[in-house]
């Protein structure tokens, strides 16, 4: 199942578990975990992108591994809210994921990227630093903005 709507999404996963966020790039997906009572995510780690196949093995044993319940995947929107053909390969991206068989959250990414930077760089993160970890944060951004959500509901 693939939504935009946060209630259908909490309504498909079971009560609780761990939930993955997926920043998903051209080069890389971002991947973040928050915790089994949707407090807080936390950056895992940064997937090079390969074929799809081997992309969706990556994926799999992720989701085995840290015993995944649902996945939230960043959709990046244009500015005033409209598809773009970035939205629309990411669209596609979520759909080919269904051999995972998860509830799949599609959550609004706009600007996720910018406000990581912002954040590293006030830390004083080198560049070169922010450069390996920008994507599993914008990730962790992601993923924390749908659990918010959820919590509310």
């Amino acid at each position: 199942m693939i939504t935009a709507a946060a209630p259908d999404f909490a309504a498909a996963l079971p009560h609780g578990g761990r939930l993955a966020g997926l920043d998903v790039g051209t080069k890389t997906i971002g991947v973040a975990l928050c915790d089994a009572g949707w407090s807080f995510a936390t950056p895992d780690k940064t997937i090079i992108r390969k074929k799809f196949a081997a992309d969706l093995v990556a994926l799999k044993e992720l989701v085995a591994a840290q015993g995944v319940a649902g996945l939230v995947v960043g959709l990046p929107l244009n500015m005033d809210g409209s598809d773009s053909p970035r939205t629309q390969s990411v669209r596609a991206f979520a759909r080919n994921l269904a051999p995972l068989s998860l509830p799949l959250l599609l959550w609004d990414e706009r600007w996720s990227t910018a406000a990581v930077e912002r954040a590293m760089i006030a830390a004083d993160v080198s560049r070169a630093k922010r450069a390996e970890r920008v994507d599993s944060a914008a990730a962790a951004f992601i993923l924390q903005g749908a659990i918010d959500a959820l919590a509310r509901l």
